[in-house]
């Protein structure tokens, strides 16, 4: 399985779209993370008792009011984590072998990657990268927030250059889109003939 990540308006979801076109069967983090905690799932009960407060009359969970709870505590947001990422991890392993065991190149688009510790079960680890200056001017773009709320968003993850320079294979998305998308089917295609030698190796007498 391929680990998919990078920073805040880098581009991820753009590359991933670029990998499902190619046939890769992708796995989105933030997707599951939403699923895990539907009523009445394990996940539910266990936001329910650690945030009573986010949960409405009729029993359904307010995510805004989760979301503001835990942007303004990075104590309950770690609880909110701990509840969240273990399932989400557990998901997207057992959905990712399924699918390879199917035949499928699985991608996991997972923005906390790194943050925890993903790259110890994926193959490997593809990072999205944009030269800082870009990556500012797009979120700024984006979604039209003050350039100080901006530099928040871009301070509270883990420095792009950190990511950089743990991955086994780095996306440059700071310039065109045709230039990411070359830089993705050369990787595409080069994950491929590996993949194709490692079966060969596998059935060989």
């Amino acid at each position: 399985m391929i680990g998919l990540t990078g920073g805040i308006a880098t581009g991820k979801s753009t590359v991933a779209g670029m990998l499902q076109e190619r046939g890769a069967y992708v796995l989105d983090a933030d997707v599951l993370a939403r699923s895990v905690i539907e009523r009445p799932s394990k996940g539910y009960r266990q936001v329910v008792k650690a945030f009573p407060e986010a949960v409405r009359a009729d029993g359904s969970l307010d995510r805004k009011k989760l979301g503001s709870i835990i942007f303004n505590s990075n104590e309950r947001r770690r609880v909110l984590e701990g509840i969240i990422h273990p399932l989400v991890i557990q998901r997207m392993q057992v959905e990712g072998r399924a699918a390879e065991q199917d035949g499928h190149m699985v991608v996991c688009d997972i923005p906390l990657l790194f943050e925890t510790n993903c790259q110890e079960w994926l193959d490997s680890v593809w990072v999205v990268y944009t030269d800082p200056r870009v990556q500012r001017q797009r979120l700024l773009a984006r979604d039209g927030m003050e350039a100080d709320e901006a530099e928040r968003r871009i301070q509270a993850q883990m420095p792009l250059e950190d990511k950089r320079v743990r991955a086994d294979a780095v996306i440059d998305n700071s310039d065109s889109l045709q230039e990411t998308e070359e830089q993705v089917e050369q990787l595409w295609h080069a994950q491929l003939r590996r993949r194709q030698h490692a079966d060969n190796s596998t059935h060989r007498p």
